[in-house]
């Protein structure tokens, strides 16, 4: 398996091929889901003893499973939080892979650490964190959330040996990611939601949920997590008053902008998020807003020794890497994950190549596309915006449609390959929902996509 062959450099060539006509590709064919026995009724079984040979099994992918996909680029791909990485991090995605660097420790992945480090530099200077804060890469925004908390929680109880063993509570809002509620499940940790209509939580809503907190609860209590740019509408906390709050009750700061944090580097709402470099931790995710391969997160902390005490791994086959001879910047020290890829590779040299200036037009790009939609909805007499646009996501209703006709009109679009645009709910309505990252996405698609609800 590990020899170099003829057929291993004609796989090579195939694979390298049909790379650059995929990265060449700007509307890529809209693939849809297909039924696992529909899908092996075409392929069969693939694994076997002696192997079906990488030609075949190539061909096999190419013609048909890529085919049951969606890719997360396509420029009428509208739903969820997708995602338009550069040909450049693309690229060198392969030479990340291909370079085989293991990325825990400065003693084995020195030079691709460095290249993270650099990406890792700009990130934390967008927020406006304190000039010692820094931060590592994580497989995405889960990862980073679990990280940050489990790095709160740990500062809580070191704070008071009372708090060791006491099972922590977590203060959110109704508008957080899942995720935060999931990574409290796996840190046993309660989580009380803070209900907030228009999904925007503000300082003086959190000081009235702590204040209602009984006393054995409010001991418990060990961070708030904010949210810069809600995956569902776009919607920023007040995180200048949530700072304010937390600074007052001595509470752990995490603000979640997995999503919003690309539009840190868009000066056009920069202002929105006045307040975040006050933050403790904070949550960005490189593979949404910031043009990287999946999977790039990214955890910053304002204190990264806080984070050590709670990440950093002791083991006898470790002990090496804590050397002075292999002096270093360890990024498995300060978050979760101990073996690694250096994910932030990809990232670090599509900066490199492009400059941080056409990282800000294309973050601004999706912003705008987000106003025109809006625009154009409220020009058509059946449709509806539900809230102004925010960041890059426009929320609206078409006019007297129910949840199935929503339902329907999403598998129909997907299924012609005309586009995936999901619906949603706000404030227990179903509606339809737009989220604009690719700078490639047009007013042609807009106006192609919304033609489909007359």
């Amino acid at each position: 398996m590990h020899k170099i062959d003829i057929d291993l450099v004609e796989m090579t060539l195939d694979v390298m091929k049909y790379t650059v006509d995929r990265i060449s590709n700007v509307t890529p064919e809209l693939g849809s889901p297909q039924r696992e026995e529909e899908l092996f009724e075409k392929i069969g079984e693939t694994v076997t003893p002696k192997g079906i040979g990488g030609e075949v099994a190539f061909k096999m992918f190419r013609d048909i499973l890529v085919k049951a996909t969606v890719p997360i680029d396509h420029p009428r791909h509208l739903a969820f939080v997708p995602a338009a990485p550069t040909r450049a991090a693309i690229m060198f995605d392969l030479v990340t892979s291909a370079s085989s660097i293991h990325g825990a420790y400065w003693m084995e992945g020195a030079g691709g650490i460095f290249c993270e480090n650099q990406a890792m530099k700009w990130l934390v200077s967008l927020t406006g964190l304190p000039k010692e804060s820094f931060g590592v890469f994580t497989s995405g925004g889960t990862a980073a959330n679990l990280s940050g908390l489990v790095t709160a929680r740990e500062a809580w109880r070191k704070k008071d040996a009372a708090n060791i063993g006491v099972r922590a509570l977590l203060l959110t809002s109704n508008g957080a990611h899942s995720s935060i509620q999931a990574m409290a499940k796996v840190m046993d940790a309660d989580v009380v939601m803070i209900d907030c209509p228009d999904e925007n939580l503000r300082g003086h809503a959190l000081q009235s949920a702590i204040d209602e907190l009984e006393e054995k609860d409010r001991k418990r209590l060990f961070a708030v997590a904010a949210t810069g740019g809600t995956t569902n509408a776009g919607i920023i906390d007040e995180l200048d008053s949530i700072a304010d709050v937390c600074e007052k009750e001595g509470i752990w700061f995490h603000v979640d902008a997995a999503y919003g944090g690309g539009a840190l580097a868009a000066p056009s709402v920069r202002q929105l998020f006045n307040g975040i470099e006050r933050a403790d931790s904070i949550t960005i995710d490189p593979h949404k807003w910031l043009f990287s391969p999946y999977d790039c997160g990214a955890i910053l902390y304002k204190d990264m020794s806080l984070a050590a005490e709670a990440h950093s791994q002791k083991g006898a086959y470790l002990e090496i890497f804590k050397d002075g001879g292999a002096d270093g910047f360890n990024p498995s020290d300060y978050q979760i994950q101990l073996t690694r890829r250096v994910r932030g590779m990809p990232l670090w040299f599509s900066l490199a190549m492009h400059g941080t200036d056409k990282y800000t037009t294309a973050i601004e790009k999706g912003i705008e596309l987000a106003r025109i939609a809006a625009e154009k909805i409220e020009q058509d007499d059946n449709l509806e915006l539900v809230r102004p646009a925010s960041l890059s996501v426009v929320l609206f209703r078409r006019k007297g449609w129910t949840p199935d006709e929503y339902r329907d009109w999403t598998y129909r679009n997907h299924k012609s390959g005309m586009a995936l645009v999901t619906p949603t709910k706000w404030k227990g309505e179903t509606i339809s929902r737009f989220c604009f990252i690719n700078p490639e996405t047009t007013e042609a698609d807009i106006d192609a996509i919304l033609e489909t609800m007359k």
